[in-house]
């Protein structure tokens, strides 16, 4: 504090010694240090112009006063006189002054008597030097004359230290002084005028007054600062900076406005060169211009010399302001402390019992996080005295103590609570090997209780309960207390009275069980060693064991009657049972337990998955009130940024949309599966389809992450904030849907994990797989959505089924050699989307960022449309890669994926889409052939009729539309190559190439409808011989040997196995039921239904299959004359 005012004296005391010499300077360039004469005090004697300084200067540079000619010039005033002549001899520099001044006297006009008395008269009044007098005589011929003779004989009168020299004319003047510094009335051309020198010398006057007014207003308003006394509370501190800061700003006003003036005045004297770049200024103009120049140059001093004491006397106010905002926080916090420490010494109690400890452990953690905010403040407030004491705040001394205080409390709070934490933890931990002896107490007075009388009258009987008291006792290890004294002295420091009776009264019970054990144990081993004849027991009727034959373990579950339960509870009742009875209780009693626990365990989970769902709708409730309806709020409008207004559906998205889903549909709906948590799963699947709101949501999600980063410190979401009492900010509840959607597969799980065995575990698996599903299509679409460089609409290319980054290899058929060769040797990073009707290929781009704006952005490249799309599974020589060819294999593409697994993934992804439009080309090829052949007869032989083939060819469609289900699970060995346009589905031999990189088969080619696979099946009406294998049915029939055993057309049936008396054991594959039927009715049933097994074991050699769409497959479908007949070829 005494350095602090130390500096400041020095501050103060410096200022003034620099504006005292501003004040000095300002008056040696105005002359005013020798004779204080300003224009404006003898404006009236200098508008007479009976002497003027014109600003002309001699050869030496002496300054030229002229006198003009002045009709009343010895009318004036001595006074008058003498000042004007005295403020004209201190206008030039001291220099030009002590060279001397020449006088130019025009008397031309005047006679003799009056030229002489003029003379005179500035001979005796003059205050300067003088150089020269030159006297322009009289015109007149006699007054000339006069003067001549006059001079000469009366020039001793003329008390002149310096020539006077009578001149005649104007010419004889110019002789001795240039032209150019003579006036115009002189014969000259200096350009003078005596109003704007009488103007411009007042403003230069009134210009330097007001530069020395200015550093003595400031001399004054500099010293009333520094004696300024500083308040002592926060509010009186904020009032005085702010009104020194008033008064400095006004001091910085008037002298912003000094230097205006200043440089007008510099302006005016310039403006002449400024017209005109060949003007020159005569020496007066170019003394001013210094003059005004030295003047504005202590302006600039002044306020240089004040800036750097208002800089130091600011801060010293803003440190007192910083301190009394210290001080003020200081005493509020300590009292917090003092409140903090008063409730954590009410934690004295050490619990008397588990549950008890347990309840002070929560307490004591509850008061803990109530505690933390106070904590952090004080802590943060010692941090803010420990930068103050660091910046070399003036009032260290009064900081360091408090700062050291806070620190001691915090430290001591902290030290206090985990002592009593740890006190606590003790407590517990005796308590607990209070109650673990306690209980083995229990379980041992049960044991003795509840062995039967009967049971150890035998031998036998009796070494099985001395036995279990002896495996019993084993236990007793891990349960009983086994020395008093140790547990005084490991737990003394929490033993109260009350405590140390209970443990005593533990340890009393704890050694009477065992006393009781001894005494038994000597009971039995005397019936052990007797050889008597055992009672032979007679066994009561068992209770009834009551068991639900419940379907759904989570709805209806096993239960003990009544009578059981009581029996369990008391032990007298237990003793005369048998053995058989007490073995079936205990195996129905454990398969009960485990259910039970089960069953809690799903409660839980559907308990905790309502309870998160209230709570996340009110979370979203509480955002779209507190923030996004305060947008619209006109009394908020003054705290909204024009930036941030009418952005409010960029920065919430849809979260409106979800918000109402949740608290309207699914939380009710979910209160509904409280009681059968094990159901749930078909909550989730009735509102699966409004769950893709939230892929919109987090799509937008980037674009609100940027917009909240811009505007995240805007007073009104702090003012928002503050209203909802919220700790974090909006930013983190903007986070909860993604959150949300990615929390519900875990507790999914859980339930599933609880439910295995329930009504509800397929549904529970497919609402898992659903909402897995929901994450990848949200994930998909982020990525999607970065992708640029795509002139279509994305949207029209399908679902968007696949997407990642792959090394890619191209093999053209079209195209330049070498660039041929460096496309297969040189990989690309290619990022794919698979969508339902096009593969696009793009190239991944990192962008720079934060969050959601450092995700990459993908560039288009081109594409491929899976109408003409084949692929081949395996590439020789890496697992890992795959085919993807186009147009018969003009563009080939090398696929490698990161690893088998994804390969595998994708081939699989790509196959579905390949087989969901070849199956889409067949269907309606086969709707068109259905109505074309709908109004023909069906003729009894003539296989080679159309209508035959119609048949054959519908028993076909039917036969593959059963067998793409389990398409995946076959390998293909035909490879064809891609069908001309308009050819239809046309088999061609297969290239050595590609049986060597096993090229799979593309829709293009159906191996079924190929002209091969009619042979096979034998095109003619030859005898079909039945084998093994699965089978298209043509026509219903409900004849089986079995009445319940009935087959409809277009049923698949698997042939089994061949029985006696021509019958074929037959599994119907659409309804699950097997039967035996007649071969002959089972070759009419299937026709010649092609063996779909039988296609499996041609398939079987092959590790590969290749897929694709071709645009035949479009054309046959689009043909609306084409039937299945024409097709085959």
């Amino acid at each position: 504090m005494r350095c602090w005012l130390k500096i400041e004296e020095m501050a103060l005391e410096e200022l003034m010694q620099r504006l005292n010499a501003v004040s000095q300077c300002t008056d040696e360039i105005m002359h005013q240090d020798i004779i204080p004469l300003y224009a404006a005090d003898i404006q009236d004697q200098l508008k007479k112009q009976f002497a003027y300084l014109s600003g002309g200067r001699g050869g030496d540079g002496c300054p030229v006063i002229t006198f003009p000619d002045y009709p009343a010039f010895s009318e004036i005033p001595e006074k008058e006189f003498q000042n004007v002549l005295t403020y004209l001899t201190s206008i030039p520099s001291l220099r030009d002054a002590g060279i001397g001044f020449i006088l130019v006297i025009d008397r031309r006009q005047d006679k003799w008597t009056s030229v002489k008395a003029s003379i005179l008269r500035i001979a005796a009044s003059f205050p300067g030097n003088l150089q020269l007098v030159l006297v322009l005589r009289p015109t007149g011929f006699f007054h000339r004359a006069l003067s001549d003779i006059a001079f000469k004989f009366n020039k001793d009168e003329f008390k002149m230290k310096v020539p006077i020299i009578m001149l005649g004319s104007v010419s004889e003047l110019q002789g001795y002084i240039d032209k150019t510094q003579l006036t115009e009335d002189l014969g000259g051309t200096l350009d003078y005028c005596h109003n704007r020198w009488l103007s411009r010398r007042t403003a230069i006057e009134g210009f330097a007054q007001k530069v020395k007014q200015t550093a003595q207003i400031l001399q004054s308003f500099g010293t009333e600062l520094a004696e300024t006394e500083l308040p002592n509370d926060v509010q009186s501190t904020s009032s005085l900076l702010a009104t020194h800061t008033e008064k400095k700003d006004k001091m910085k006003e008037d002298i912003r406005l000094a230097v205006e003036q200043g440089d007008d005045i510099l302006g005016s004297i310039t403006k002449p060169v400024t017209e005109n770049p060949e003007y020159k200024l005569n020496q007066d103009q170019l003394d001013n211009q210094t003059t005004v120049e030295r003047l504005l140059a202590q302006l600039h001093e002044t306020e240089a010399a004040f800036d750097e004491f208002w800089i130091k006397h600011q801060q010293k106010l803003e440190q007192c302001l910083r301190l009394r905002n210290f001080e003020q926080n200081f005493r509020e916090v300590k009292a917090a402390l003092d409140i903090v420490s008063e409730r954590l010494s009410a934690f004295t109690d050490v619990g008397n019992s588990c549950s008890h400890v347990e309840h002070i452990l929560k307490d004591l953690a509850n008061f803990e996080e109530k505690s933390c905010e106070t904590i952090a403040k004080a802590r943060m407030l010692a941090s803010e005295g420990d930068a103050f004491i660091q910046s070399n705040h003036y009032a260290v001394d009064s900081i360091i103590p408090k700062c050291s205080e806070l620190h001691h409390l915090c430290d001591g709070f902290t030290t206090e609570t985990e002592r009593r934490r740890n006190l606590l933890n003790k407590s517990l931990e005796l308590h607990g090997l209070l109650e673990k002896s306690m209980r083995w107490c229990d379980e041992g007075i049960y044991l003795l209780a509840s062995q039967p009388v009967d049971k150890c009258q035998s031998q036998d009987g009796a070494e099985s309960a001395l036995h279990e008291i002896e495996k019993f006792l084993d236990t007793g290890a891990g349960n009983k207390i086994k020395e008093l004294n140790k547990i005084y002295r490991e737990y003394a420091h929490i033993l109260n009275e009350d405590l140390k009776e209970h443990v005593q009264k533990v340890f009393q019970k704890q050694e009477s069980m065992e006393e009781m054990f001894q005494k038994r144990q000597v009971s039995l081993k005397k019936l052990a060693a007797k050889q008597t004849r055992p009672v032979q027991p007679v066994a009561p009727r068992p209770e009834a064991f009551v068991k639900s034959p419940c379907p759904s373990p989570g709805l209806q579950r096993e239960y003990v009657s009544n009578s059981e339960s009581s029996a369990l509870r008391r032990v007298n009742c237990r003793r005369g049972k048998s053995e058989m009875t007490e073995l079936h209780q205990s195996r129905g009693g454990s398969t009960m337990d485990d259910e039970e626990n089960l069953a809690v365990l799903r409660q839980h989970v559907i308990n905790e998955l309502i309870e998160t769902e209230r709570a996340y709708v009110e979370e979203l409730l509480c955002v779209l009130e507190g923030y996004a309806a305060e947008m619209d709020n006109p009394l908020m409008a003054h705290l909204i940024s024009p930036e941030l207004q009418n952005k409010k559906d960029i920065l919430f998205g849809n979260m409106e949309e979800i918000y109402h889903f949740h608290n309207r549909i699914f939380l009710r709906e979910l209160e509904n599966y409280v009681e059968y948590p094990e159901l749930v799963g078909r909550c989730f699947l009735d509102q699966m389809e409004d769950f893709q709101i939230y892929e919109k949501y987090c799509q937008n999600k980037p674009r609100s992450e940027s917009l909240w980063r811009q505007f995240s410190d805007s007073v009104f979401f702090q003012e928002c904030q503050r209203k909802l009492d919220h700790k974090l900010s909006l930013d983190s509840y903007l986070l909860k849907p993604v959150q949300r959607i990615t929390k519900y597969q875990l507790l999914l799980k859980e339930m599933l994990k609880y439910s295995k065995n329930c009504e509800g575990a397929e549904d529970l698996q497919e609402a898992l797989t659903s909402i897995l599903g929901i994450l990848k299509a949200v994930n998909d679409s982020m990525h999607q959505i970065a992708i640029t460089g795509y002139d279509g609409n994305l949207n029209e290319l399908g679902k968007l089924l696949m997407q990642g980054s792959f090394n890619v290899w191209t093999d053209h058929k079209k195209g330049h050699s070498k660039v041929k060769d460096l496309a297969r040797f040189k990989p690309m990073q290619r990022h794919l989307f698979l969508h339902e009707k096009a593969v696009l290929f793009c190239k991944k781009r990192e962008e720079n960022g934060e969050g959601y704006e450092k995700a990459p952005s993908y560039s288009y490249k081109h594409s491929l449309n899976m109408a003409a799309v084949g692929i081949t599974e395996n590439v020789k020589g890496d697992a890992k890669k795959f085919e993807i060819w186009y147009n018969a294999r003009e563009e080939v593409y090398i696929i490698q994926a990161p690893t088998p697994e994804v390969k595998a993934t994708w081939v699989n992804e790509i196959r579905k889409v390949l087989t969901s439009q070849l199956q889409a080309c067949r269907e309606a090829s086969q709707h068109r052939t259905l109505e074309q052949t709908q109004s023909l007869p069906l003729p009894a032989s003539s296989c080679t009729s159309p209508s035959r083939n119609h048949i054959r060819n519908t028993k076909k469609m039917e036969e593959r539309k059963a067998d793409l289900a389990s398409l995946e699970g076959y390998g293909t060995t035909i490879a064809p190559k891609y069908p001309e346009k308009g050819k239809g589905w046309a088999k061609t031999s297969h290239s050595l190439d590609a049986s060597e990189e096993n090229d799979g088969w593309s829709s293009a080619e159906d191996p079924l409808n190929s002209s091969d696979a009619e042979e096979e099946g034998g095109g003619g009406g030859g005898e079909m011989k039945l084998t093994p294998g699965k089978y298209t049915v043509v026509t219903d029939y409900e004849k089986g040997v079995s009445e319940e055993f009935t087959v409809k057309s277009g049923d698949l049936v698997q042939l089994i196995r061949e029985g006696e008396d021509g019958l074929w054991y037959v599994k119907n594959l659409s309804t699950g039921r097997e039967g035996w039927i007649p071969a002959n009715n089972l070759l009419m049933l299937i026709g010649n239904s092609k063996s779909a097994q039988s296609l499996s074991s041609s398939e079987s050699g092959t590790a590969s299959s290749t897929l694709s769409t071709s645009s035949s497959c479009s054309d046959s479908c689009n043909a609306s004359s084409t039937s299945f007949s024409d097709i085959k070829g």
